[in-house]
């Protein structure tokens, strides 16, 4: 199959160099970010780190949605959730009755838009517990080694597909150690609710995930996070993929072991100047307590928080008070 990454960031850069590289896939990077566009082509493409060492130029094929003209079997969407809906808009001219497309964006808003322009036969959803930093327009490291990490992924029918099937080998090829999941909102929501612990703690206070967790009462905030979660949850009739104590368990296995240096994306988007996702994460559970009368206090907070720090940051660093 062919790929077409729609959204050449951090994530969207891993997804494909590593689907060209190690699956051999022939993929091409859609992007509407224009100094990344440009740095790309004036390099010849892509800078590519793993843990800040190796850096070395990987060539891929760079578009803006207005100068694309292929037509890929997969598209995989990994934009923020704030810039979908304009991201989509300027792309839908691309999209064609043969092609599906697969997303494991952070947070809960995604596929609502992406039913906009595809058939729910046609989407598949997934969560990847890798992190990757993206350093500047075509710069990007790839954190942790080879094969560390995973990712679920499941089709939103709930039917596992040859497509799937074959995602899943490409996948696996990449090194992304993919599983397929049988229940697609619990299995989105169980990264949802890993994101409203880690991303959101670490950015408030600035810290990397490693830093998060040495800290003694880190475990009992991330249980009370994970207990209003489950809760509101299980009021709205979701079931997640792990019960609550896996969740913890992955909380601190990630934290501590996998990625302890890793700043998570969230903090990265603070730190640039850009709006956070907190609104499609925290924000999101809360929602879905208040709707479902099991209402979340701590993720309400937490939504205010994470807002009240990128003001404090932008307050503190006036060069970033305009940038988008």
């Amino acid at each position: 199959m062919k790929y077409a990454v729609i959204g050449a960031g951090a994530m969207g850069y891993r997804y494909g160099v590593l689907l060209q590289e190690l699956a051999g896939k022939e993929v091409d990077f859609v992007d509407c970010w224009q100094p990344n566009v440009d740095k790309v082509r004036e390099q010849g493409g892509v800078y590519v780190s793993r843990d800040h060492e190796g850096r070395h130029l990987v060539k891929v094929n760079m578009f803006t949605p207005e100068d694309y003209a292929g037509d890929p079997d997969v598209w995989i969407v990994m934009t923020k959730q704030m810039q979908l809906e304009g991201v989509l808009e300027r792309c839908a001219h691309l999209f064609r009755e043969h092609q599906v497309v697969f997303s494991a964006m952070n947070g809960w808003g995604h596929f609502e838009k992406l039913q906009r322009y595809f058939s729910d036969d046609r989407i598949y959803g997934g969560t990847a517990m890798v992190a990757t930093v993206l350093n500047g327009p075509g710069d990007v490291d790839f954190i942790g080694k080879p094969g560390a990490g995973y990712m679920h992924m499941c089709a939103f029918t709930e039917r596992v597909t040859d497509v799937e099937l074959e995602m899943f080998d490409d996948f696996k090829a990449s090194n992304f150690n993919p599983v397929i999941s049988d229940g697609f909102v619990g299995m989105c929501m169980a990264k949802v609710v890993f994101n409203s612990v880690v991303n959101t703690l670490c950015t408030m206070y600035q810290i990397t995930m490693g830093q998060f967790i040495s800290y003694p009462g880190a475990l009992d905030m991330a249980r009370q996070l994970i207990d209003e979660a489950y809760d509101a949850c299980e009021c709205a009739g979701i079931y997640l993929d792990d019960d609550r104590q896996a969740e913890l368990k992955a909380v601190e296995q990630v934290s501590r072991v996998g990625n302890p240096l890793h700043y998570p994306s969230m903090y990265q988007d603070m730190s640039k100047g850009r709006k956070t996702e907190v609104d499609y994460i925290n924000g999101y559970i809360a929602k879905l307590g208040r709707e479902h009368d099991s209402i979340c206090r701590t993720h309400e907070f937490l939504t205010h928080g994470v807002h009240l720090a990128e003001l404090a940051f932008q307050i503190h660093h006036p060069e970033f008070a305009e940038h988008e």
